[in-house]
């Protein structure tokens, strides 16, 4: 039987993890009373129960209960039960943005602000965080992509980094990415938009890769980064990030970073790190072109 147990900040997505994992056949259960998770573990556990997946749900909800959650996890392991943890964070100001937009209450800040009861919160689970057999930071990620990552853990039973890492190419023209840690200027290769036969072609078509990298500075520059996110990623993982957003700029944001940033993804996903990759404005140039003869 696979036992997990869901945990993390409130806003993070337990609720959107519960109904994927139910999707997948679990059975599951939200805001068990901690007090009955060996309970709980013992049944499921039991043959004639016919369970084989099974996601609890423990959170601050529990309260002052949360505290003796380390003792109930000890419980499971004498009853010979293994257990897995998946932890469910994101970034302060995403969590705060995400329940001024649904206009709920957090359950630390009833009469005071969200900021104070998240900063309560993330003290009072620190603890299972440390625990943790899995994290994933949904700051930037969408329902579908949660899906993903879950999917690669409970379906495909794949080897999961902890640590999410986002390639994501864009245009300066159109503002450099505010989530972006680190961004990198890619304008110095040659630019296929002054060829009249590639212009209409992305970064994700051949002919524009080989014109991109023609003259070796872009393979180059791909290994000195590459060596750059080897030394940097590990470092990072140690001073507590659970993600990271890498931008690749280029003028338009459709032909040189987006090469740029498939290719710098290829080489991170070799690596014991989970690689997403998004191409925020490649469409844009083709969207305003279109925009424009409407207008004439």
């Amino acid at each position: 039987m696979r036992f997990l147990i869901v945990s993390g900040m409130s806003g993070a997505g337990k609720s959107t993890a519960l109904k994927v994992l139910e999707d997948m056949g679990f059975f599951c259960v939200d805001n068990l009373p901690i007090a009955l998770l060996p309970n709980f573990g013992e049944i499921a556990a039991d043959r004639k129960t016919q369970v084989n997946q099974v996601a609890v749900v423990v959170d601050i909800r529990s309260g002052e209960n949360l505290t003796h959650l380390t003792g109930q996890l000890d419980t499971l392991c004498e009853l010979g039960i293994q257990y897995e943890i998946l932890f469910l964070d994101a970034e302060d100001s995403v969590l705060v943005k995400r329940y001024k937009e649904t206009r709920r209450t957090h359950p630390l800040a009833k009469e005071g602000r969200v900021e104070t009861g998240i900063a309560r919160e993330r003290e009072m689970i620190s603890f299972i965080k440390e625990r943790a057999d899995y994290i994933i930071d949904t700051t930037s990620l969408l329902t579908r992509e949660l899906k993903r990552e879950l999917d690669k853990i409970f379906v495909e039973n794949k080897s999961y980094g902890n640590f999410i890492i986002t390639v994501l190419s864009f245009g300066f023209k159109y503002g450099i990415p505010v989530d972006a840690d680190l961004v990198f200027d890619v304008r110095f290769l040659p630019n296929p938009y002054y060829e009249q036969e590639l212009r209409s072609l992305t970064g994700n078509d051949r002919p524009i890769q080989e014109y991109v990298m023609k003259n070796g500075d872009g393979r180059h520059f791909l290994d000195k980064l590459e060596d750059l996110m080897k030394f940097l990623i590990p470092r990072y993982i140690d001073e507590g990030k659970n993600s990271l957003v890498i931008g690749v700029g280029c003028t338009g944001g459709k032909h040189r970073s987006v090469t740029m940033a498939n290719g710098l993804a290829r080489r991170l996903e070799k690596l014991p790190y989970t690689v997403r990759m998004e191409h925020r404005d490649i469409e844009k140039d083709s969207r305003n072109r279109e925009n424009s003869d409407k207008r004439r």
